[in-house]
C-alpha cells in the first residue's frame, strides 16, 4: 500500500485525531472527509452516506429501545429483585456469592447490551458485596466481574448481535436464539472454575435462603424473568419484527417498573430517557462514522481485494474462522467492540460467504470473540475499567482473569470448530441456513 495514498492518509489522520481524543466516530468522519478530498471525489457524498445509512435502516431502530428498556429496569427495584432471585438460588452454595455474579450475568443479559455498561452497573455492585467484610479478594471479584461482563452482549436481546445483522443481512431472530447457548456454555465455564477456585481457596458459604421463601421470591422477579421470553416467543412466533420487539421491550419494562413494581419516580423516569438518549446519540455518531468510513474501504475494493488473499492462501472455512478468531483476539484487547463490527467485520464477510460460512454461525462467533477481547491481556478494556472501580493493581486483576479466559477461549474453540452448537436451537425452530 502506498503510504501517500489517499487512503493511507485518511487511517493515519483517523489513528490521530483517535489519539488526540476526539471520539472515534468523529474521527472516521474527518478521515473519511479527507479521503474524499484528496481523492477528488464529491466530498458531500459522506454526508449522503451518512444520512442514507442511518434514515433508512430501519433495524437501527432496535438499538435505542433496547437501551430504553435497560435504564427503565435499572431505574426501579428490577435489580433488586433479580439479585435476590440470583442469591436464593445458587447463594447456598460454597462460593455462592461469586456464583450469584455469574447467574446475574445470565439473568442481566441484554438490559445494557454493552459488556462495558454491565461491568460498570451490576458489576460494579457484585464488586461491593463481593468484597465487603473480606469475603473474597478484590483482584478475584473485579476478575469474575470482568469475565461475567461478557455474556450480556451475547445472550438475547443483544446490540451486537443486530448491529451484526445490519452489516450482514443476516436474520436477528435466528441471531438471537442462536446466541443462547453460546452465552449459557460462557456462564458453565465461569461457574466451574469458580467452584473448583471455592475449594482450593475455601471461600466462605452465604447463609442459605430458605426453601419456603424461594416461591415468593421467584414470583416477586417472575415480571422481570419474564422479558427474553416475550421477545424470543413474539419474534418467533411472527407476532413482532425483531425492531417491534425492542419497542415491545421497552413499554414492557415501562409497565412492570411503573404498573407492577410501582418503584420509578417522574425525576427516575426522566434520567432515564436523558440516559437513553446521550448513549443512543454515542453509539450513533460510532455508527455514522463507521457507514461513511466503509464507504470509503468499499470505494478502495478493500473486501474484494483481501478475499482474492485469502483465496490465494486456498484456506478451508475452517482455517478461515481460525485466522478471524485469532486477528479479532488482537484486536479487542485495544478498540471497543462496535468498532469492530463496523468497520473491521465488513471487509470479512464477503470472504466468509464466498467460503460458504454460515452468516448465523459466523455472526455468534464474532460477537464471543470480540467479547472475549475485552478481557484479554494486556490491553483488554474491561481489564483497565474494573482497576479503577476496584482500585487494584492490573497485574493481580490479570492473574485472576486467565483461568476464566482460558476456559472461555476453549469455549470459543468449540463454538468455531462444531457450528452445531451454535444453530442446533435456530434449526429446530426453523432455520434453513
Amino acid at each position: 500500500m502506498n503510504l501517500a495514498s489517499p487512503f493511507s492518509l485518511s487511517v493515519v489522520a483517523i489513528t490521530a485525531l483517535a489519539l488526540l481524543g476526539l471520539p472515534i466516530g468523529h474521527s472516521m468522519i474527518a478521515g473519511s472527509i479527507l479521503y474524499l478530498w484528496l481523492a477528488g471525489l464529491d466530498m458531500g457524498t459522506s454526508a449522503e452516506q451518512l444520512l442514507n445509512g442511518l434514515y433508512t435502516s430501519y433495524i437501527l431502530l432496535a438499538v435505542p429501545m433496547f437501551i430504553l428498556a435497560a435504564e427503565l429496569m435499572n431505574a426501579g427495584t428490577m435489580t433488586d429483585r433479580l439479585l435476590q432471585f440470583c442469591n436464593a438460588v445458587v447463594g447456598r452454595f460454597r462460593g455462592g456469592l461469586a456464583q450469584v455474579n455469574v447467574l446475574q450475568s445470565i439473568i442481566f443479559a441484554g438490559m445494557s447490551g454493552s459488556a462495558i455498561a454491565d461491568a460498570a452497573g451490576t458489576g460494579k455492585m457484585m464488586q461491593q458485596l463481593m468484597t465487603r467484610d473480606g469475603k473474597y479478594p478484590a483482584s478475584y471479584a473485579a476478575a469474575l466481574t470482568a469475565v461475567t461482563s461478557v455474556i450480556g452482549p451475547i445472550i438475547p436481546p443483544s446490540i451486537p448481535l443486530v448491529i451484526f445483522a445490519l452489516i450482514s443481512d443476516a436474520s436477528i431472530g435466528y441471531l438471537f436464539i442462536a446466541g443462547i447457548v453460546p452465552g449459557l456454555l460462557l456462564a458453565l465455564t465461569q461457574m466451574i472454575i469458580v467452584a473448583i477456585d471455592a475449594r482450593r481457596k475455601n471461600f466462605p458459604v452465604e447463609k442459605p435462603v430458605p426453601l419456603r421463601e424461594l416461591p415468593g421470591i421467584t414470583l416477586r422477579a417472575f415480571p422481570a424473568l419474564m422479558l427474553p421470553v416475550v421477545l424470543l416467543v413474539g419474534i418467533r412466533g411472527g407476532v413482532m419484527t425483531p425492531t417491534e420487539a425492542a419497542a415491545v421491550a421497552a413499554g414492557y419494562a415501562l409497565l412492570i417498573s411503573v404498573a407492577i413494581y410501582r418503584s420509578v419516580t417522574p425525576g427516575q423516569l426522566y434520567h432515564a430517557l436523558l440516559n437513553s438518549a446521550r448513549t443512543t446519540a454515542s453509539i450513533g455518531m460510532l455508527i455514522a462514522g463507521a457507514l461513511v468510513f466503509n464507504y470509503v474501504v468499499t470505494v478502495e475494493n478493500i473486501p474484494q481485494s483481501l478475499s482474492v488473499i485469502l483465496k490465494s492462501w486456498d484456506l478451508s472455512p475452517m482455517g478461515f474462522l481460525i485466522l478471524v478468531n485469532i486477528l479479532l483476539l488482537i484486536l479487542g484487547c485495544v478498540l471497543e467492540g462496535t468498532t469492530i463490527l463496523l468497520v473491521i467485520v465488513p471487509v470479512l464477510i464477503p470472504t466468509a460467504e464466498t467460503l460458504g460460512v454460515d452468516m448465523v454461525h459466523f455472526g455468534v462467533m464474532v460477537v464471543v470473540n470480540i467479547m472475549l477481547g475485552l478481557v484479554t491481556p494486556p490491553y483488554g478494556l474491561l481489564l483497565f475499567i474494573m482497576t479503577r472501580i476496584a482500585e487494584v493493581p492490573l497485574r493481580d486483576l490479570v492473574r485472576d482473569v486467565m483461568p476464566f479466559l482460558y476456559a472461555m477461549i476453549a469455549a470459543l474453540m468449540l463454538i468455531t470448530f462444531f457450528p452445531s452448537l451454535v444453530l442446533w436451537l435456530p434449526r429446530l425452530l426453523g432455520y434453513q441456513g
